[in-house]
């Protein structure tokens, strides 16, 4: 299977690192990007998603850069919503990728496929591209596995696949998110071809579909048919998010 166009390399740092770690560690990255000129090119696409207090720094720090400014999530509407973040004040600080549906929000928040499919039509509306986080419970089938993201794909688009169009699927079974390996690259690969063979029904056999769940180096140029990496802590080692970036570059269109 050939490769999709574009190649998504990010990395989120959910809530490991403080404010004043953040910015340096957002320096070291800035400079990682700023080392691989190709990069301007856009055949790899790096973004990067740090919590929220961050984000008006960030934007100043990677001005210029091929990076994309992404947001670990967002509420649906402006108004009454306490301690919520709106899309609208998110596309205003220049971020231009918000993160939606991550296993933890569903598991330890109740986020359900109506409130993640809120979110998503909002975050379109507003011009932020979703990362709609998708994946199984437990290890198993890979064809019960791709019927099971693909439901939640649906969900998330309320049946309306335009809007799957504007989105980025991060593929992270929840049981690989923060294991001490990720899933084996023989069975990403067949869970995203499944995957595509659904989603050609709806002419969407090439939406950029990543492989987040404890991604690091080495896994990329195994995978076949995968647009990307989702990292995690291994790349909160900016050395560890260059060598990706760099496994990425040489792989063949």
């Amino acid at each position: 299977m050939t490769l999709p166009e574009a190649l998504y390399i990010g990395v989120s740092t959910k809530m490991y690192l403080g404010y004043a770690q953040s910015l340096a560690w957002l320096e070291q990255l800035v400079k990682e990007v700023d080392a691989r000129p190709a990069l301007a090119a856009g055949r790899v696409v790096p973004f990067v998603i740090p919590s929220f207090p961050v984000l008006p720094a960030a934007a100043e720090l990677m001005a210029g850069s091929p990076l994309v400014l992404g947001a670990q999530n967002c509420g649906w509407a402006d108004g009454p919503w306490t301690g919520e973040v709106s899309p609208s004040m998110l596309a205003e600080l220049g971020v231009g990728l918000v993160e939606i549906g991550h296993a933890e929000r569903r598991a330890h928040f109740a986020e359900t496929d109506a409130i993640v499919a809120l979110k998503v039509r909002a975050a379109v509306e507003h011009g932020l591209m979703p990362l709609l986080c998708v994946g199984e419970a437990a290890e198993g089938d890979t064809a019960e596995a791709a019927h099971v993201v693909f439901r939640q794909v649906e969900a998330a688009v309320s049946g309306d696949w335009s809007v799957a169009t504007q989105m980025v699927i991060a593929y992270e079974p929840v049981w690989a998110i923060g294991a001490p390996e990720p899933a084996s690259a023989a069975y990403v690969s067949e869970v995203v071809s499944r995957l595509r063979d659904s989603l050609a029904a709806q002419g969407l056999a090439g939406l950029p579909i990543i492989y987040g769940g404890s991604a690091k180096p080495g896994l990329l140029p195994q995978l076949s048919g995968v647009s990307g990496l989702f990292l995690g802590r291994f790349a909160h080692d900016p050395v560890n998010f260059g060598r990706v970036l760099d496994e990425a570059l040489i792989l063949p269109k």
